[in-house]
C-alpha cells in the first residue's frame, strides 16, 4: 500500500510538470560544460596578464561547480542553474571576475541580460544562456590550478580564503554533504520536491520574505530521511509533518554528519528556526525568519501533520493533492497591505524589485511592531490597470487590529531603507490597506496563481556609464570598462 500511494505522489509530481523533460535536462549539461570551458579560458587569460611562464599558464584552471535545486537534482523546468565559479589564488573578484569575465561572457551570442550583483551576501553574476538563467558567484582558491573534480569538502583546500569566497563556497559544500548523507538518494529526491511543491502552494516558501529557503527545506527533509533509512516516500512525508510539528524549536535541526553538537551556540544565531549547515559545526543557515512567518510555518506544519498523521492507515481514502492545496488568503485575512513598485521600463523593474525584496524582512518588522503578525505573501502580481511596469504584492494583516488604517509612517520610514544605498533607476514604491473585497480578480490568491519574476538588481550599468580599467598586473593591458561614480580603484584612460 505505500509504494502504491508513494506512486500515487510520484505521479501528482509528473502532472504538475516539476520533472524536467530529458531534452531540457540535456541542455542544462551542455550550458554548465560549456561555462568550464569559459572558464578554464578565463582563467589562462588571466595568468597571462599576470606575466605568468608558460608552464604556469598551462596548469592554470578553474572551474564550474553547481548548487542549489539543479546540484540536488530537484530543478523543474524553470528553474535557474545556481553555479558558483572556482578559480585560482591570483584571479581577483573586482578586477578579473566582474570585469574580465563578465566581458567574455557579454560578448558570447548565447549569453543575454547580464547583470552584476555585488552588494549582496554572495556577489554574483547572472545572465540568461540559452534561456535559462544561471546564477554566477566566485570563489578564490589559495592553488594554481582548480582541478573539475576538486574537492571543496576538504579544509586544507579552504584555508586562508577570504570571506566572500568561503560564503559563496558554503552552498556548494552543503549540498555535496547533504548528498553524500542520506541513505537513499532517489528518496530523498522525490521528498524534496513535493515538500518544495507544498511550501510554495502553501506560502512558505521564500528566504527574502521571512520563510524557508531551499537550503532550509533540503536539510530538513535530509533530516527525516536519516532518520528513516527505509521508509517509503509517503512514509517520510508523513513523518516530516510528525517531526517539525512537534519540534521543540528553538532546538536545532542537525543531520548526523560526525560534527560535534555546539546547541549552546544557537542562542547566539537569534534564529526562531535554527538549521545548521551540514558542512560546518558552527555555521547555520541564512535566515530571514521573524515572529509572523514563524508562526504560519508553525501553522503549516500543523496543518501538514493534522491531514498526514492518518496516511498510512489501510482503510483511509488517499487523496496526495490535499497536502498541496493553495492558501486561502483572500478568505484568511479580510485586509492586506498593498505594495506597489513600478519603474519606468521592465528592465529596471526587475532591478527595482530584487532590491526592495532584499528589504522586505525590515518591512516585515515595521508592521508586525504595530500589527503583531503579518503574513508575506511572497506571490508577486501586477495591476493590469496601470500602463507603466509595476509589480504588486499583497500581505495578510492581523484580524484582531482592525483599526490600523494609518500606513503613511511606516511607508516613510521603509521608504528611507530602500533608497539609500540604490544606484540604478530610483522607481516607485508605495504602500495602502487594502480590503479583500477590493482585491483585483488576477489577485484572487486561491488559484495559487502568479507572475513569476526572478529577483535581480543591477548595482553596474555597462552600457551606459563606461569608464575604462586597465589591469592593475600590466597597467598598459585594457580589462574592461567600470561604472564612472569617482570610486573606481582602477586607473583610468
Amino acid at each position: 500500500m505505500e509504494d502504491e500511494r508513494s506512486l500515487s505522489l510520484l505521479k501528482l509530481m509528473v502532472n504538475e510538470g516539476l520533472f524536467p523533460s530529458p531534452e531540457e535536462d540535456e541542455k542544462r549539461k551542455i550550458i554548465v560544460e560549456k561555462l568550464k570551458t569559459i572558464v578554464v579560458a578565463w582563467a589562462k587569460k588571466v595568468a597571462w596578464q599576470r606575466c605568468s611562464t608558460k608552464q604556469q599558464i598551462a596548469a592554470t584552471s578553474a572551474t564550474i561547480l553547481t548548487y542549489g535545486s539543479y546540484g540536488l537534482g530537484v530543478h523543474d523546468p524553470e528553474s535557474d542553474i545556481d553555479a558558483l565559479c572556482v578559480g585560482p589564488f591570483f584571479a581577483t573578484i573586482a578586477e578579473d571576475f566582474f570585469i574580465v569575465l563578465h566581458n567574455i561572457l557579454k560578448s558570447r551570442p548565447e549569453i543575454s541580460e547580464i547583470h552584476c550583483v555585488k552588494d549582496s551576501k554572495v556577489p554574483l553574476m547572472r545572465f540568461t544562456f540559452d534561456g535559462i538563467s544561471v546564477d554566477l558567484p566566485y570563489a578564490q582558491l589559495k592553488v594554481l590550478n582548480v582541478p573539475e573534480n576538486v574537492d571543496i569538502l576538504n579544509l586544507s583546500l579552504l584555508t586562508n580564503i577570504d570571506e566572500t569566497s568561503w560564503k559563496s563556497l558554503s552552498g556548494v559544500r552543503a549540498n555535496q554533504r547533504i548528498l553524500l548523507l542520506v541513505p537513499n538518494l532517489k528518496n530523498f529526491q522525490s521528498v524534496l520536491r513535493c515538500l518544495k511543491l507544498w511550501a510554495k502552494r502553501r506560502g512558505v516558501y521564500g528566504n527574502l520574505n521571512g520563510f524557508l529557503g531551499g537550503v532550509h527545506l533540503a536539510v530538513l527533509a535530509a533530516f527525516v530521511c536519516q532518520n528513516q533509512p527505509n521508509a517509503s516516500v509517503i512514509a517520510l512525508i508523513s513523518n516530516f509533518f510528525s517531526t517539525y510539528a512537534m519540534w521543540p524549536w528553538p532546538t536545532p535541526v542537525m543531520l548526523q554528519d560526525g560534527m560535534p553538537s555546539n546547541v549552546e551556540d544557537v542562542i547566539e544565531t537569534r534564529f526562531y528556526m535554527p538549521i545548521r549547515m551540514p558542512c560546518s559545526p558552527y555555521e547555520y543557515c541564512h535566515s530571514n525568519v521573524t515572529r509572523s512567518t514563524f508562526t504560519k510555518i508553525r501553522a503549516e506544519f500543523l496543518r501538514g501533520h493534522s491531514m498526514n498523521r492518518d496516511l498510512l492507515k489501510l482503510k483511509l481514502d488517499f487523496d496526495a493533492g490535499r497536502i498541496f492545496e493553495p492558501f486561502p488568503y483572500s478568505t484568511n485575512y479580510t485586509r492586506f497591505v498593498k505594495i506597489y513598485l513600478s519603474a519606468p521600463d521592465q528592465d529596471e523593474l526587475g532591478d527595482w524589485v530584487g532590491w526592495v525584496k532584499s528589504h522586505f524582512r525590515c518591512l516585515l518588522l515595521k508592521l508586525e511592531a504595530v500589527q503583531g503578525f503579518c503574513d508575506p505573501n511572497p506571490m508577486e502580481y501586477v495591476d493590469m490597470d496601470v500602463s507603466e511596469p509595476n509589480v504588486v504584492f499583497y500581505w495578510g494583516l492581523n484580524r484582531s487590529r482592525s483599526n490600523f488604517v494609518y500606513i503613511e509612517p511606516v511607508q516613510e520610514d521603509f521608504s528611507r531603507s530602500i533608497y539609500c544605498g540604490y544606484y540604478g533607476i530610483r522607481g516607485e514604491m508605495e504602500l495602502s490597506i487594502v480590503q479583500a473585497s477590493e482585491l483585483p480578480k488576477n489577485a484572487r490568491f486561491d488559484s495559487g496563481n502568479g507572475k513569476k519574476m526572478k529577483a535581480c538588481w543591477k548595482m553596474l550599468d555597462y552600457n551606459q556609464r563606461r569608464t575604462p580599467a586597465y589591469s592593475q598586473h600590466l597597467p598598459s593591458y585594457f580589462v574592461g570598462y567600470v561604472e564612472s561614480n569617482g570610486d573606481t580603484e582602477y586607473p583610468r584612460s
